[in-house]
Order: C-alpha cells, then sequence, then structure tokens
C-alpha cells in the first residue's frame, strides 16, 4: 500500500507518543521535503518508517500552493504522482483540494479506527482526548460522536 503524509497525523501522533499506529497499519509512509522539514522543526526524530521522496512536478506543487500550505501541496502532488492508495492529511482546506484532484483521503481520526478495527488499540476515545488535551488537535464535536459511534463507544 502506498501512503503519503501531511504533518498533521505525524506530528499529532508524535505528540502523544502512538505514531507506531501509522506503521501498523500502513507500513511505510511516504512525505515530502516540506512536511519533512516541519516535523523535524517540532520533533527531535522522525521514525525509520518514514521516506521522504520530493514530488517531481513543480509546476503542480507550486500551483497546489497557491490554495493550500507547501506542505499540503507538497504531499497532494507526490501522492498524485505515486498513485497512492491514501493520503493522510487532516485539514480541511487540503482535503478538500485532494478529494478535488481525486485522491483518497484518510485523517488521524481514520487511522485510530482503523487501528482499533485491528486489534492494535483497545479504544479511541483516549487517544482523541490526548490529540485534544495533549497536542491541541481540534476535533469538531459531530466528528468525534460518529467516530465514536463507528468503533462502538
Amino acid at each position: 500500500m502506498i501512503v503519503v503524509s501531511d504533518t498533521s497525523c505525524i506530528s499529532n501522533l508524535l505528540t502523544i507518543g502512538h505514531e507506531d499506529l501509522l506503521s501498523k497499519v500502513f507500513g511505510v509512509v511516504i512525505i515530502p521535503p516540506a512536511v519533512d522539514a516541519e516535523l523535524r522543526r517540532f520533533h527531535r526524530n522522525v521514525p525509520s518508517f518514514i521516506s521522504v521522496r520530493a514530488p517531481v512536478g513543480t509546476d503542480r506543487v507550486a500551483q497546489l500552493a497557491r490554495e493550500i500550505d507547501i506542505g499540503e501541496a507538497q504531499a497532494i502532488a507526490l501522492a498524485h504522482e505515486l498513485k497512492a492508495d491514501r493520503l493522510l492529511i487532516d485539514e480541511k482546506l487540503g482535503r478538500a483540494v485532494a478529494v478535488r484532484e481525486q485522491l483518497t483521503v484518510i485523517g488521524i481520526v481514520g487511522v485510530l479506527l482503523v487501528a482499533k478495527a485491528r486489534g492494535l488499540v483497545v479504544s479511541v476515545k483516549p487517544l482523541m482526548d490526548r490529540l485534544e488535551n495533549e497536542a491541541g488537535f481540534r476535533l469538531a464535536a459531530n466528528v468525534k460522536k460518529t467516530a465514536l459511534q463507528q468503533a462502538g463507544e
């Protein structure tokens, strides 16, 4: 499975010490250079399951960067070039652009739900609470409610 990621999902899971869920769910996660740089600004170590690859289409990145930040633009362009199975992205505008670009997106809540379905975590609620309280990740009440229903919690 080819998975490309923006910064948010990796950074937030690093903050709460559960970045291993990404490797357990997806194996290798590919990030573009702008995402790597952003991760390294906030985190001392980037996990070994993360692979950095630059998108080839710099014109496409520049075009996307008129709408969204450079990390998101590079991630979307790279996911498109690699024909990625999933793009990990949480930001609303970035997700909308990715969907418009016909990419399959999954966010951090989706990762938690997959992890629970595979028996990698017992419950998603404490992890969502930690994301909100420790990482400052904002979850809309309806997203949280729906996720908890889907998780059977």
